[in-house]
């Protein structure tokens, strides 16, 4: 057997298909994993309303950590165990730093824990099939109104990665920026909160180390979680920084590159 003792994945890009698919054998080595007591972890920048579309696929749902670490939730209970948003404060004084430094930026909101979204009038909305959860913000105040547990951030002209160090070094210490996107989208949470702290908080709850975990990702918002985990692994489709910073790459997401690295690493 590994040393390992926790699986710890990102979904997008990672566990989940491009088609948003969760393939038969992932979900056969995910209930292999737990017939031998070993859990599995989302560690995702999605919401918690993004998380059913996953769920669905499985056989039973299991633990996430959400918002790029500032929720960590217990589906089984449908309970949010712990929370680290960013303050109106906060929120009040990044927005002002970023408007002034990116004419034009566009803001949205993750708030209730993720469980709704509220965004700019100039926004750019991609989603269907929400709108009990959505809410177009009429004033810029309205924005900056309640904590949030990520606030995004658009702007146009720019390329991803040129944006992320903008935004990056606009708001140095004050807040936690990172991207996970192919446009020039950037989530910002608040100081300190991580993939990897909101992973770390559950496994000290749950009695496990860094030692003990394999993560697994293929975005700069998985760098937190790769270099905090015992072992990690980049997709074959990972960005160059993830690459970079993982100590193996495995198959891309549409191979079950996560799927295919258990399977050997756990003789499945």
């Amino acid at each position: 057997m590994p040393p390992f003792r926790l699986v710890a994945s990102d979904i997008d890009g990672t566990l989940i298909r491009n088609d948003g698919s969760l393939s038969k054998r992932t979900i056969a080595v995910i209930d292999r994993l737990h017939d031998r007591g070993v859990p599995v972890v989302l560690v995702t920048g999605r919401p918690l309303r993004w998380l059913r579309q996953l769920y669905d696929q499985m056989a039973e749902p299991v633990p996430a950590i959400c918002a790029n670490g500032a929720v960590v939730y217990d589906p089984d209970t449908d309970e949010v165990l712990t929370a680290s948003p960013l303050s109106v404060e906060l929120l009040l004084e990044v927005t002002k730093k970023l408007r002034e430094a990116v004419p034009g930026i566009m803001f949205a909101v993750e708030v209730e824990d993720g469980r709704s979204f509220f965004y700019e009038q100039a926004w750019p909305l991609r989603w269907a099939g929400e709108n009990d959860t959505l809410r177009a913000l009429t004033s810029p105040a309205e924005l900056t109104s309640a904590p949030a547990v990520k606030l995004l951030a658009r702007a146009a002209g720019f390329a991803p990665d040129e944006f992320y160090e903008l935004v990056g070094r606009t708001l140095g210490p004050l807040a936690e920026s990172t991207h996970s996107s192919s446009s020039a989208l950037v989530e910002i949470s608040a100081a300190g909160v991580t993939k990897a702290a909101g992973l770390a908080w559950l496994c000290e709850r749950e009695g496990f180390t860094a030692q003990d975990v394999v993560a697994f990702g293929d975005m700069p918002n998985d760098v937190p979680l790769l270099t905090w985990a015992g072992h990690s692994v980049a997709m074959g489709n990972a960005h160059p920084a993830v690459r970079a910073a993982a100590d193996e790459v495995t198959l891309t997401n549409d191979e079950d590159g996560v799927a295919a690295y258990l399977e050997r690493a756990f003789d499945l």
